[in-house]
């Protein structure tokens, strides 16, 4: 193979910058917003939300992260391996039936939905740590408010076990205004004090990115926030106070001049006019450029907005580049979907759909560069 091919053909497929100094600089601001005697955490689940937990862990540990929560067990005996024993692992998803002695003997601490999860661990594992889960009004994981009751009246499991954790999750956090958010509060904060009335040692955390945003009384001994340390809005509808850290590029791979009126694209679903100039970039669907996007969403060239056209392909997608002159087409390259200008929310919401989803949608065929 030819060495230069080789060197370049990785870029030539897209290159998709992630910036880990804003990772740990949005670390950062999140943990100097937090309440006094609060500790930051971090969610770095589904591979760090897209971007590679390899690299993003590593950075945030730099920062003097030393809380993190993982979707999995696979994904915590990962970050066992990467971060050693300094570092307190929760598994957010729990643990299946037999894989309990391989979570503990990892030193991962798996949330507990049930009451008989819990007796199954303790059973198995003794006093291995883990923490619970209590639904305060989302209606997802959790225990319900009758089986919390049952675990608060049986001393002789909770002498026998060791809960370092109470954890619950907002539903509508990102909605300051709603009042589901006091009434999960509330709900959080008396189990929390009857809880730890029995067990003096137990943690509490509720605050995901967007609510720690509520103010400190969400805040407990640990959030843990996830999409706003990758740049996500925690406050939308308000400015991000977040650093941006995402850049995607896509390579041209055909430019063209629109001869006659046509449509473009599957489903023939939208027309250009004769005249304009189209250019066709190599990423699509299967890349994380999802096709809800199509005839909405927009790339980045030459400081200015470039709209989609038609719908997105697997491998490609189509831009009408006819608003740029002469020179700057000739020298166009790469169109970019994200950057600071096409940020993450805003991209999201051409897709109809939030920036979590469009991060762990960003697919592998990208070169990765790590600044």
């Amino acid at each position: 193979m030819n060495a230069e091919c080789s060197a370049g053909a990785d870029a030539r497929e897209g290159l998709l910058s992630i910036d880990l100094q804003a990772i740990g600089e949005n670390y950062l601001d999140l943990r100097v917003r937090l309440a006094s005697g609060s500790r930051c955490g971090a969610v770095v689940k589904a591979d760090a939300y897209g971007l590679g937990m390899a690299q993003v862990a590593p950075a945030l540990h730099r920062r003097g992260c030393r809380d993190f929560f993982v979707a999995t067990q696979a994904e915590g005996e990962r970050l066992r391996r990467q971060l050693g024993a300094d570092v307190s692992i929760v598994v957010l998803t729990g643990v299946r039936p037999g894989c309990e002695l391989a979570c503990a003997r990892a030193g991962l601490k798996p949330t507990l939905f049930t009451l008989q999860q819990l007796r199954d661990w303790v059973a198995i594992c003794g006093r291995a740590p883990c923490a619970v889960k209590v639904d305060s009004g989302m209606t997802r994981l959790g225990m319900t408010p009758e089986e919390f009751e049952l675990l608060l009246a049986d001393r002789e499991l909770l002498r026998a076990a060791d809960i370092r954790m109470l954890l619950s999750h907002l539903a509508c956090a990102d909605e300051p205004g709603h009042p589901q958010n006091a009434h999960q509060l509330r709900n959080f904060k008396s189990a929390g004090e009857r809880l730890r009335g029995l067990c003096p040692a137990i943690q509490l955390s509720l605050s995901n990115s967007s609510g720690i945003f509520l103010g400190e009384a969400y805040h407990f001994d640990i959030a843990r926030p996830g999409c706003a340390l990758y740049g996500v809005n925690p406050v939308p509808g308000s400015p991000n106070p977040m650093r941006p850290v995402v850049e995607l590029s896509l390579p041209i791979v055909q430019k063209r001049h629109v001869s006659s009126d046509c449509c473009v694209g599957y489903g023939a679903t939208q027309g250009v006019a004769a005249g304009g100039w189209l250019a066709v970039a190599r990423g699509g669907y299967a890349d994380g450029i999802l096709r809800a996007q199509g005839g909405r969403g927009c790339g980045w060239a030459c400081g200015r907005r470039l709209p989609m056209v038609g719908r997105v392909s697997m491998d490609s997608t189509t831009f009408d580049i006819t608003a740029l002159d002469d020179a700057e087409r000739e020298s166009l390259r790469a169109i970019e979907i994200l950057n600071r200008h096409l940020t993450v929310d805003e991209v999201a919401g051409y897709a109809g759909t939030i920036g979590y989803e469009i991060l762990t949608s960003l697919g592998n065929r990208y070169y990765r560069r790590y600044k």
